[in-house]
């Protein structure tokens, strides 16, 4: 049982970090190459959901996706016959969907900050050598954003471990993670049980803050 709840853990939270950071890179560089009022705009919706609570982003999640279900599920059923229930709503996509749009901001502001540190001197250079803005990010900027990247991942890994609002709202049927385990059992007033969960996300946590803090001390000496 244990096991299983660290995996789900786990997975929810490797796969959001990787979509956060993607997405953060993109946004953030963007924002570099065209620093116009429009992806200013965009700059700006992407950290929002970091000021929001995340059962309020769970539900203006859902919404969106049980209209886009109903649609696609009427469409099917018309045109070919097929009954196939839900696609979306209540699943590890929309989850992992929804804690993306939470700790979008968490990976923005550190891929931020660590493509600031790169010269715009080497954008140029690169255009000069006749490198497209997609070639310069994937061979001056990447390499270089690399510490930064990791960090970004690690700080949103470490918050969907323990985030329990977007969880509870938008879980598949039947899948617990360590952080809704440690409600349920603590709410049923089972605190020796619910230490074991509780235990495991603190120490999760601390590995990957150990890695920063590693890191932040490397580069500073």
């Amino acid at each position: 049982r244990f096991a299983t709840l660290a995996r789900n853990s786990v997975l929810v939270s490797t796969l959001t970090a990787l979509l956060a950071v993607a997405l953060a890179v993109l946004v953030a560089y963007a924002r570099r190459l065209d620093p116009r009022p429009l992806s200013r705009i965009a700059h700006w919706f992407a950290g929002m959901g970091y000021a929001l609570p995340g059962s309020v982003i769970a539900v203006g999640v859902l919404i969106p996706l049980a209209r886009l279900d109903n649609a696609l599920v009427q469409a099917l059923r018309t045109s070919l016959g097929w009954d196939v229930g839900l696609l979306f709503t209540g699943s590890i996509a929309a989850l992992v969907f929804a804690c993306v749009v939470r700790f979008l901001a968490a990976a923005l502001q550190t891929v931020d900050s660590a493509l600031q540190r790169i010269t715009p001197h080497m954008d140029d250079a690169a255009r000069s050598l006749g490198l497209s803005p997609a070639r310069t990010l994937k061979r001056v900027h990447l390499p270089l954003l690399r510490r930064g990247l990791l960090t970004a991942a690690l700080l949103v890994f470490i918050d969907v471990m323990k985030e329990l609002p977007a969880t509870l709202v938008m879980r598949p049927f039947n899948f617990d993670t360590l952080a809704t385990q440690a409600y349920t059992l603590a709410s049923d007033e089972r605190l020796a049980e619910a230490s074991t969960a509780s235990l495991a996300i603190v120490v999760v946590g601390l590995l990957p803050m150990i890695v920063i803090c590693r890191q932040i001390a490397r580069e500073r000496a």
